[in-house]
């Protein structure tokens, strides 16, 4: 095997503290210090997200950090001679409680920097029915069409998805709104992403000084890196993977007491290309990330560099990060040492690949002793995950296929290999060891933080538990390793998806913050994103940490940024959440198109939500979710029990509860808004059908 000129580490054990069991430091991440959890504060600012069948605004707060749905937050319809209040609009608002998780609130102040947009389906004006167009929205949560007056369509077709602002309006209930944009027709193949992107207001357009800058970009040269060309480390990535931000080596140590190996782990040198203050750097803080869907990619860095310069293209000189890492027969890292490098990929591989080889499927042509090395390593660091205690929901995650046309052709589930494990168990040592790095230099960092679950959802997670014959340590505090102690008890076990559903739900959002707190769900106390620099722009933030702190080169982290770093945290905690609701608004709506023909057809699911309004469901085979809404359950006097997550019927004694099987046939769908609705199958008396009755087909009602 040929052997790189890097010099050996001489491994060192490092005494690192326990994982994190305290209570959380109160930091800006930290969701206690502003409000009760599951609670609002008297004024907080909200965001509009649609508008009910009135046409008032509905909205949802901001500073929402649990991993349950947001309570829901009806506006007072603005003064006379003001615009109506639009999905996206942020403002201050007094709140006041309204029932279980409703408020009601009223507009302080508009925050001028996020201005209301409207996204919808244009339907010009009819002379025989309407006198002025209108906009049927797209996002679900909007009820109210928008009226398009005379001269303000900007010359719309029929058909058309248009991105619109609201007009100052004079007479009760009229909402009108003024065309700024036609964004394509609806049922194109782009036109689903087109939707999401423009209804999150995600950057998509490159400004010319970013693409200039982007186009004058060249090889790094090795200088004063250190080469790393003769070593074979390889790239892992999904097969529809165009950018490669990280690239892998591993070898057992010769001699170690009791076995050990060395790790490689190198990243992408985007701080080489982009600098604090140029227009690529202010262009990545705004975008903040990459944004995927199933047919596209809004990248936070222009192609010449996402696609070119900063990826690891095999058999290519790039610059690059790297850290090694030395780590013992348990798993436990011993020492690392980070430098700036110049490496040669010796092969791009994919997931299946590298597990097809490792089973003895298929041979790759790689080095001798290359695959051995890392899946030898990797065990060895999955058995100390392991011992460590960490959280390992069971959340299977679904993979939309599209027809080249755009229209989707399969859902399936997305693959768990151990190759997949491997690379994440590799990113997460790097990771730490980066965190490691900067806090032993003192020097500013964006951690990754995950605050440990409030009490107030730690007691409806034991009385959901209580139920099933499950239980947690009592206290206020518990150990990624009490949950995962639960989640192994259940499965394999029917109850399974509820108990895992759960414990999802009585989770805190992870986020960014310049004060470390620890990472709960990896039981681990100091943790930074370091890996993808090319996706996300913390990991940037800590590659130019490093440079500084360690003196690899003048372009650094510059020292008045420290005093930004909280601010930074916040915005690119913001853009995440944003990538994140727009890709899940994508799938809904492939997810509805794809269901639209089969309306009237009986599906197996179960209930993932439990509302006083009615249930809402996940289909068993693609993962579609929609509502149940009271009107679809039979008719009876229905009671919710927001302790125990179930409605309960007092005549007919049915009871749904959180996470229980059902059957249900699917009653409408809407790709416009993804919309899926539901009727409930357990109860309604049943009755012939002109199909045979099964699962996926019209059936028998029960």
């Amino acid at each position: 095997m040929p052997k790189c000129a890097l010099p050996r580490l001489q491994p060192k054990r490092i005494s690192l503290p326990p994982p994190f069991r305290g209570k959380a430091r109160r930091t800006r991440a930290d969701p206690s210090t502003r409000r009760t959890s599951g609670q609002l504060p008297p004024v907080a600012v909200v965001q509009i997200t649609g508008t009910d069948t009135d046409g008032d605004a509905l909205a949802r707060p901001i500073a929402w950090d649990d991993a349950g749905p947001a309570p829901q937050i009806l506006m007072a319809p603005e003064p006379h001679g003001h615009a109506a209040l639009a999905p996206g609009q942020r403002v201050l608002a007094r709140l006041r409680p309204a029932g279980p998780g409703r408020y009601e609130g009223r507009t302080l102040k508009r925050l001028a920097d996020s201005p209301g947009r409207v996204i919808g389906v244009f339907r010009p004006a009819d002379s025989d029915r309407r006198r002025e167009g209108r906009i049927v929205p797209t996002d679900r949560r909007s009820r109210a069409e928008w009226v398009v007056p005379a001269g303000a369509d900007a010359g719309a077709e029929a058909g058309e998805i248009v991105l619109a602002e609201p007009l100052p309006h004079d007479r009760l209930g009229l909402k009108p709104a003024r065309i700024l944009e036609r964004l394509g027709r609806m049922g194109d193949a782009r036109s689903v992403s087109l939707i999401a992107i423009a209804g999150n207001d995600i950057p998509h357009v490159f400004p010319p000084e970013a693409l200039a800058e982007a186009e004058q970009a060249r090889a790094a040269p090795l200088g004063r890196r250190t080469d790393l060309r003769g070593l074979p480390l390889v790239t892992i990535d999904g097969a529809d993977a165009r950018d490669f931000d990280d690239a892998v080596f591993a070898e057992a140590l010769a001699g170690a007491p009791g076995g050990g190996f060395r790790l490689i782990v190198a990243i992408a040198d985007v701080a080489h290309y982009v600098r604090p203050e140029t227009a690529l750097d202010r262009t990545a803080r705004a975008r903040g990330n990459s944004v995927y869907f199933p047919d596209r990619v809004v990248p936070m860095l222009p192609e010449p560099l996402s696609n070119g310069w900063c990826s690891l293209r095999p058999n290519e000189d790039r610059g690059c990060l790297f850290v090694e890492l030395h780590i013992d027969a348990d798993g436990r890292k011993t020492g690392h040492r980070f430098g700036r490098g110049l490496m040669r990929s010796a092969a791009r591989l994919t997931y299946e690949q590298v597990q097809q080889a490792q089973d003895g499927v298929t041979n790759l042509d790689l080095p001798e002793g290359l695959l051995a090395g890392l899946y030898g390593a990797f065990r060895l660091l999955l058995a100390a995950r392991t011992a460590r205690g960490t959280l390992d929901l069971d959340l299977p995650e679904r993979q939309v296929v599209l027809h080249p046309n755009g229209r989707v052709a399969n859902v399936v589930p997305r693959p768990r290999l151990d190759s997949h494990r491997l690379i994440e168990e590799f990113m997460i040592l790097a990771n730490v060891a980066a965190a490691e790095e900067l806090g032993r230099h003192h020097a500013p960092c964006v951690y990754r933080v995950h605050a440990p679950p409030s009490a107030e959802k730690l007691e409806e997670l034991r009385t959901v538990l209580h139920g099933l014959g499950l239980s947690l340590p009592p206290g206020d505090q518990v150990h990624p390793r009490d949950l995962d102690r639960v989640l192994r008890q259940v499965s394999g076990r029917p109850e399974a998806p509820l108990v895992n559903e759960v414990v999802l739900r009585s989770q805190s959002q992870a986020a960014y913050s310049p004060e470390n707190i620890g990472h709960f769900g990896l039981a681990l106390r100091q943790y930074a994103h370091f890996t993808s620099p090319i996706r996300r722009y913390a990991d940037l933030l800590v590659h130019r940490a490093l440079i500084r702190a360690l003196k690899l080169g003048p372009d650094g982290l510059p020292p008045e940024a420290g005093d930004d770093l909280a601010d930074a945290s916040e915005h690119i905690t913001a853009t995440e959440r944003r990538a994140q609701a727009a890709e899940r608004e994508a799938i809904d709506r492939y997810l509805a198109a794809y269901l639209a023909d089969r309306v009237g057809f009986a599906f197996a699911a179960r209930v993932s939500g439990v509302t006083r309004f009615g249930l809402f469901v996940t289909l068993a085979e693609n993962g579609a979710s929609g509502i149940v809404p009271r009107s679809a359950l039979p008719d009876d006097l229905w009671y919710h029990d927001q302790r125990d997550q179930s409605l309960s019927g007092k005549r007919t004694r049915l009871v749904f509860r959180l996470g229980q099987e059902v059957e249900v046939r699917l009653a409408e769908a809407t790709p416009i808004t993804g919309g899926l609705v539901f009727q409930i199958m357990q109860g309604i008396p049943s009755r012939p059908s002109f199909r045979d009755g099964h699962v996926g087909h019209r059936s028998r009602r029960r």
